[in-house]
């Protein structure tokens, strides 16, 4: 009976020191993440919208979720922010820019 349990208890002894060792690892890989910079301090991006383009700016959050809304049911990803200077912001892709305000313009004709 005791035989049995000795070839357990070492692979279950060895499988911890393996799990032991790979969470090192990835600890020193990829560690606490304090080296990576945030992109807040580009100078020509002073609201860190990075690779968002605003597309219009309304009065309250609640017109920019409409307009967001608007955007998405057309397929546009679209998404909102506090305006620097006040107001909101409804921000899109550049490569969806045209085609947002081609669909914020229609309806403001209708």
């Amino acid at each position: 009976m005791e035989l049995d349990l000795v070839p357990r208890l070492g692979a279950v002894i060895g499988l911890a020191v393996v799990l032991l060792v790979l969470g090192l690892l990835l600890r020193w890989t990829y560690g606490h993440q304090k080296h990576h910079a945030l992109p807040t301090d580009d100078p020509d991006d002073p609201v860190a919208t990075g690779l968002l383009t605003e597309v219009s700016r309304v009065p309250g959050p609640e017109a920019a979720r409409v307009l967001r809304d608007r955007l998405r049911s057309e397929g546009i990803r679209a998404t909102t922010s506090r305006a620097d200077g006040g107001g909101w912001a409804l921000l899109v892709f550049p490569k969806d820019v045209q085609d947002a305000r081609v669909v914020l313009s229609r309806r403001s004709l209708d």
